[in-house]
């Protein structure tokens, strides 16, 4: 009954129809005399490398990233600089009226500023100027990156210290306390012990690595044998390095006898890092120093079997433990070497130009600025010398655009925390910038495991 009916075929019916007429029109085709064969697809024509450099310019890769974030502070830090000046900030309550106050005096204050920023951390025009005419001599043309250079070099041993730890799996934001040791250690050596000037300089910077390993290695054993996390051990180390540099300042023996303030002895001329451009110019041997360990950290990091162990570590703890690692031995390592690199850092600033004596405030902010040129160096070494360099030169450029633009110098702290914000947030510049994904570009921050 089901086969007379010609709506209710049978399921496999339908399929061999479809199979009898692909093989008559094949049919059909062979006594045509003609075959069909399938098409080969034309090849894509391969970009150029003008595309190809564009394709990857405008990728959220780590160069693209940094840039923009350089950038977005540029203009965040141009906003503020509007905003905080009385005057700029009148003419926009008649903007409606005469727009072109407002936008010309915002124009002239945040061009005056930034080029004083850029003429006083690389290169002056009117100093060059001056010394083609005769009228000075070739130091003025080279004192902004003499002074650049003298702020860059002991940032880049906090950062280098900061970073070491990163990749160990260790957050040291102890290196203000490390620094702090070694320059005591340094300055002590300096103008107690007396001794010929080539020993004596090397015995001084010797004695600050050696303050700052004994603070390190404090962290690092508590975290290795304890299990004490070294962010609180760090913390309270800082505290105490700070108050121990204060009181040891006003002890006999160690402070000025022709001075009431707080302040110690000056140290010998025999201990101080040479300068490198004359007497006039502050740029000292503290920043070939700094170079040196940066290249040996990274062949640490890079080509050693201690820096292999000391990735494997910060990479996964127990992994490396069943490979045969000892963490224990590896992170008191880790802690040692980072203090060894925060008390150096520490010793230039008494070794070098930047003072002679010790103060309360001698060691600046050196230490918590290393953290920050560890982020934005990217926890790698020659990464943490450029953030080092531009540190120093938004230092030393903002000490000119608060004299000759009238901008506060605390302006220049809020771009270095703008900067290390933007950074910080791939995710932000990517979104305001429209970036592609990048294929190999990892854009997270190696942060120190459990943080």
């Amino acid at each position: 009954m089901s086969d007379s009916n010609p709506q209710s075929g049978s399921p496999d019916k339908e399929p061999a129809s479809e199979a009898q007429a692909a093989q008559n029109a094949l049919g059909n085709t062979e006594r045509a005399g003609t075959t069909t064969t399938p098409k080969a697809p034309e090849p894509q024509p391969k970009p150029s490398l003008g595309r190809l450099f564009l394709d990857n310019l405008w990728a959220a890769n780590t160069f693209t990233v940094t840039l923009l974030s350089l950038v977005l502070a540029i203009v965040v830090g141009a906003v503020l600089m509007i905003v905080s000046d009385p005057d700029v900030l009148h003419t926009y309550t008649y903007i409606t009226a005469r727009p072109a106050d407002a936008l010309n005096s915002s124009w002239t204050l945040v061009s005056e500023a930034y080029a004083n920023l850029f003429k006083g951390s690389i290169f002056d025009p009117e100093a060059f100027s001056g010394w083609v005419n005769g009228s000075n001599g070739w130091q003025a043309v080279l004192a902004p990156i003499s002074e650049t250079l003298t702020y860059a070099a002991p940032l880049v041993f906090t950062g280098l210290a900061v970073a070491l730890a990163f990749r160990g799996g260790l957050f040291n934001i102890g290196a203000q306390g490390q620094a702090t040791i070694g320059v005591i250690l340094a300055a002590l050596a300096g103008f107690l012990l007396p001794l010929p000037p080539g020993l004596h300089l090397l015995v001084a910077v010797l004695a600050g690595a050696l303050g700052g390993a004994i603070w390190g290695f404090i962290p690092g054993i508590l975290k290795a044998r304890a299990g004490a996390h070294e962010v609180i051990n760090t913390i309270m180390l800082n505290y105490v390095a700070t108050y121990f540099l204060t009181w040891l300042i006003v002890q006999n023996g160690v402070q000025d006898p022709t001075r009431t303030d707080a302040i110690s002895k000056a140290v010998d001329t025999s201990a101080q890092l040479p300068r490198l451009l004359g007497d006039n110019l502050r740029v000292h041997a503290g920043i070939l120093l700094a170079v040196l360990a940066t290249w040996a950290v990274a062949w640490l990091l890079n080509r050693s079997t201690l820096g292999f162990e000391l990735r494997a570590v910060g990479a996964n703890p127990d992994a490396a433990r069943t490979a045969g690692i000892s963490v224990t031995r590896t992170y008191i390592l880790i802690m040692v070497f980072s203090g060894i690199l925060a008390g150096l850092g520490g010793s230039n600033m008494v070794l070098g130009s930047t003072a002679s004596a010790l103060t309360p405030l001698v060691v600046a902010q050196i230490g918590f600025d290393g953290i920050l040129v560890a982020l934005l160096g990217r926890v790698k070494p020659w990464g943490v010398l450029l953030a080092a360099l531009l540190f120093g030169a938004l230092q030393a450029g903002g000490n000119r655009m608060q004299s000759y633009s009238g901008i506060s110098l605390e302006l220049v702290t809020v771009l270095q925390a703008l900067i290390v914000i933007f950074i910080a947030a791939p995710a932000l510049v990517k979104a305001i910038f429209q970036l592609r994904a990048a294929r190999a570009a990892r854009l997270q921050t190696s942060l120190a495991k459990g943080w």
